[in-house]
């Protein structure tokens, strides 16, 4: 619980400081939302030994979350946060449109330095999807989901990682990078979801209800559904 509210209190400060630099949440959402289908593209034509494994689990999925830049950095005492999207596969087995997620850790111990990753989240069941929406916590053993990661060098291993409800794809600095996002946490971010598409927009309602839209996403349904 300590840490929980550790990545909390570090979050709310890193969000507060980038939100007093952007123009409102409405554009910052708009900007997200276009960041992520230049990530997911990007995912896509990589020319790596990953890119075949996140293309296949891709074509699956139940659910995706996306984070265009999650920033890592720490002095002794270490934050990681990110704003993202997440969208669920619908009946009709294309997309939802994107609700708006983000997320933060803390860690205290000896570290030192900083790192931007490209992240998205493979759900890869229906529950994992469920757990995501319905509740707030940390990722893994509070959403009652298991999480694996891809990372560099998984080339031969990752099938240790199959059997898990949340696949975890990080790229940074020119390769894949390993690291766990177990005790994450996740939240949503109501502000961004009420900006982009109205009063009352939660991501229940968003991901499944089929009530709000915005076609300023379309692209970035498109891109997650092309082979």
């Amino acid at each position: 619980m300590k840490r929980t509210l550790l990545a909390l209190a570090l979050l709310a400060g890193l969000l507060a400081t980038a939100c007093g630099r952007a123009p409102s949440p409405g554009a910052e959402a708009e900007e997200l939302v276009d960041k992520a289908r230049w990530t997911v593209d990007a995912f896509k034509q990589r020319k790596t030994p990953q890119t075949t494994l996140f293309r296949d689990l891709m074509a699956k999925a139940e659910g995706v979350v996306v984070f265009p830049s999650a920033y890592r950095a720490g002095f002794v005492v270490g934050a990681e946060y990110g704003s993202g999207v997440m969208l669920a596969r619908q009946p009709s087995g294309g997309w939802s449109a994107p609700a708006f997620y983000t997320m933060g850790a803390g860690s205290i111990g000896l570290q030192i330095g900083g790192q931007v990753a490209e992240t998205i989240l493979i759900a890869r069941t229906q529950k994992a999807v469920q757990a995501l929406v319905k509740h707030q916590g940390k990722l893994g053993a509070d959403l009652g989901i298991t999480v694996g990661t891809v990372g560099g060098g998984m080339e031969g291993a990752v099938t240790t990682n199959l059997g898990a409800d949340v696949v975890v794809f990080s790229y940074a600095a020119g390769l894949y990078a390993g690291g766990s996002l177990e005790g994450s946490v996740l939240a949503r971010r109501n502000d961004y979801n009420e900006a982009y598409y109205g009063p009352g927009a939660t991501p229940d309602a968003i991901l499944f209800g089929q009530t709000f839209s915005n076609p300023q996403a379309d692209p970035l349904r498109q891109v997650l559904a092309a082979p």
